[in-house]
């Protein structure tokens, strides 16, 4: 049975978006024919419509037919004010949550009619898993109930978290980009031990089996992380040899790619 009984809507349903309406029927928190998506995307809307939900080519139709409780404003911030524009009265009065990275709540409901209810979202794409984060933030208008359903919602895909707007941007870049991080150490590891003598494919599905098996052990014990590398390591050997060469480079790393990250969302928000 479905956690919630209304209608869900989504104006776009690319990688993030569609990881969110996915997961929301996957996990059972509602069912597919409460789900309306409207893409441009005939494959997106094809995917979906194998899923069990209604879709359409177009956001304006897809609001006057489907009425929704909530929408999702699940495309790039370049295109966000041009698809809410022909959509504000619309979307007037109704529970709209954004994803869009950098674009301020206040931004948003300033193209919108007085009284919308703004919630303003930074989730990332292992949420279709179940195991995703999102930091949550709230507008002007939207109401403590409004929080808690969204919060209520998105915690059925993982880890939801409710801060305060200038922490949201770090939040989406620290959690949203940390998919891409994870998967491009699993490929320096990977190319690491080729470099010293692995056979290629053998070395992938070691690496991607260790890093699986390494964050369910993480998830399941609740262990500090550096708690965890003690337990890996042993005095004076090959392991701690290792981090102490790593550590300040990944570190470092780190720091550069969350303020690269930070910088962009800053221009994509026309900053």
């Amino acid at each position: 049975m479905a956690v919630f009984d209304g209608r869900i809507a989504f104006v776009g349903a690319g990688a993030m978006g569609g990881a969110i309406a996915r997961g929301l029927v996957q996990s059972g928190t509602i069912e597919a024919d409460q789900l309306f998506v409207s893409d441009l995307s005939a494959e997106v809307r094809s995917s979906f419509e194998a899923l069990g939900a209604t879709t359409y080519a177009d956001a304006a139709e897809m609001l006057a037919e489907a009425d929704p409780a909530m929408v999702f404003l699940a495309v790039k911030p370049q295109v966000l004010p041009g698809v809410v524009a022909p959509l504000a009265d619309a979307l007037s009065g109704r529970l709209v949550v954004s994803i869009a990275a950098g674009v301020k709540v206040a931004t948003i409901e300033g193209w919108l009619d007085d009284g919308t209810h703004v919630v303003r979202c930074m989730p990332n794409l292992p949420m279709q898993e179940r195991s995703g984060a999102v930091a949550i933030t709230r507008g002007a208008c939207a109401t403590n109930e409004d929080v808690a359903l969204v919060q209520s919602l998105l915690s059925s895909l993982g880890v939801a978290r409710i801060m305060r707007e200038d922490q949201l941007d770090v939040a989406g870049v620290v959690c949203g980009c940390a998919p891409a991080f994870f998967a491009l150490f699993v490929d320096c590891l990977t190319r690491a031990g080729i470099e010293a003598g692995l056979p290629a494919a053998d070395c992938r599905q070691m690496v991607e089996a260790t890093m699986q098996g390494t964050a369910a052990q993480l998830l399941h014990s609740g262990d500090h992380p550096r708690l965890y590398m003690e337990r890996v390591s042993s005095p004076g050997g090959t392991t701690i040899a290792a981090l102490r060469a790593m550590e300040p480079l990944l570190f470092e790393s780190a720091l550069e790619g969350v303020d690269a990250a930070l910088v962009r969302t800053a221009e994509l928000a026309g900053k």
